[in-house]
C-alpha cells in the first residue's frame, strides 16, 4: 500500500503515520524530516530552507521533488509499502509523484486527507516542544515533560521550533489552504481521496483507520 498523507499543520499526520507504520509496516517518507536534516547539516541549501520555513513560506517544488525521487529510487523497501508525509504540496508535485512512482512500478493507492478545526490546530502547534538532542516530541498540555524544558528520553534541552509560533502557524495555514485544495481535487478526480477526522484522539483515530482498511 502506498499512500499520501494530507492535512494542515497540527492535524495529526504524525500520529496517523505512526499508526500506519505499526499496523501496515509502511515506510515513512517525511519531507519535513529530510528538509530538517539539511538544516541540521548547516549546508548552504539548509540555510536557504531555514530562512523560508521561518517566514512561513514553502520550499520550491523542484527541490522537494528531487529529494523525494532520490528516496524512492534508493530505498528498496518502498515497494513493500510507503506513505508520503508533507508531499505533495502542489498539483505539480502530485503529478510528479505519480510519474516517479509509476516509473518505479509502484503506483499510488490513495490519499488520506485529515481535517481538523483551526483553533485546535493552533493549540496543538504552539504547545509543541522538541528535544535538541534526540528529536523526541512533547506538548505543554497533552504530553508535558516530567521536568520543565528537559527531555524525558535523553535529558536534552527542549525548544520551540521557529515555525511553531502563532503568527507563523497562521501564515502556514493560509498557504496550506491555498495550495492544497487543488491537490484534494486532483486525488478526488482519481477516486483516491479518503477523509480522516483530524479532531480525533489517537485511540479513536486508530479505530477509524482500522474500519477504513479492514
Amino acid at each position: 500500500m502506498r499512500v499520501v498523507l494530507l492535512g494542515p499543520p497540527g492535524a495529526g499526520k504524525g500520529s496517523l503515520a505512526g499508526l500506519l507504520k505499526e499496523k501496515y509496516s509502511l515506510v515513512h517518507i517525511s519531507t519535513g524530516d529530510m528538509l530538517r536534516e539539511e538544516i541540521k547539516k548547516g549546508t548552504p541549501l539548509g540555510l536557504e530552507i531555514k530562512a523560508l520555513i521561518t517566514k512561513g513560506a514553502l520550499v520550491s517544488d523542484e527541490l522537494v521533488t528531487k529529494l523525494v525521487e532520490q528516496r524512492v529510487v534508493s530505498d528498496a523497501d518502498i515497494k513493500k509499502g510507503c506513505m508520503f508525509d508533507g508531499f505533495p504540496r502542489t498539483v505539480k508535485q502530485a503529478q510528479d509523484l505519480d510519474a516517479i512512482l509509476m516509473a518505479a512500478g509502484v503506483p499510488l493507492d490513495c490519499a488520506l486527507n485529515m481535517e481538523a478545526d483551526g483553533d485546535l490546530l493552533l493549540r496543538r502547534l504552539t504547545g509543541r516542544r522538541v528535544c535538541r538532542k534526540c528529536g523526541a516530541l512533547f506538548h505543554m498540555t497533552n504530553k508535558p515533560p516530567l521536568k520543565s524544558g528537559v527531555c524525558d528520553v535523553c535529558g536534552g534541552e527542549l525548544y520551540q521550533r521557529t515555525d511553531d509560533n502563532a503568527e507563523t502557524i497562521k501564515e502556514r495555514m493560509k498557504i496550506y489552504q491555498t495550495s492544497t485544495q487543488p491537490i484534494i481535487d486532483f486525488y478526488a478526480k482519481q477516486h483516491k481521496l479518503k477523509k480522516i477526522d483530524g479532531n480525533l484522539e489517537t485511540i479513536d483515530l486508530c479505530q477509524s483507520l482500522a474500519s477504513m482498511f479492514k
